[in-house]
């Protein structure tokens, strides 16, 4: 699955737009994870186990964004782009969307 942020694919011509495609999880801080990021921002510096946390989120949207697309039979997915929205004190969801389309190689 080819998968870029532009609007164009140079391995190949878009011939049809399938449509949107989209991939989400939403994840929850633990409490050991709050302990040690408390400290660390006595500190300061990066907070990593925060990082972690959000990098292994995006990850898994990305990869859901992807099955979706495959699922709905795209070659590739364009103007891809990742969000984030707090749904509630501790938890975020990250959403990765982007348009599904065939590719004529």
């Amino acid at each position: 699955m080819i998968v870029t942020t532009g609007l164009t694919v140079p391995e190949g011509e878009i011939t049809e737009t399938i449509g949107i495609v989209r991939g989400n999880t939403i994840r929850a801080k633990h409490i050991g994870t709050d302990i040690v990021a408390a400290l660390r921002n006595l500190v300061g510096g990066e907070v990593g186990e925060y990082t972690k946390l959000m990098a292994e989120a995006r990850e898994q949207a990305y990869d859901r964004m992807v099955a979706h697309a495959e699922s709905l039979g795209a070659d590739a997915i364009i103007g891809v782009n990742f969000t984030t929205s707090m749904i509630t004190d501790g938890a975020a969801e990250i959403l990765a969307y982007g348009t599904g389309v065939k590719l004529k190689r």
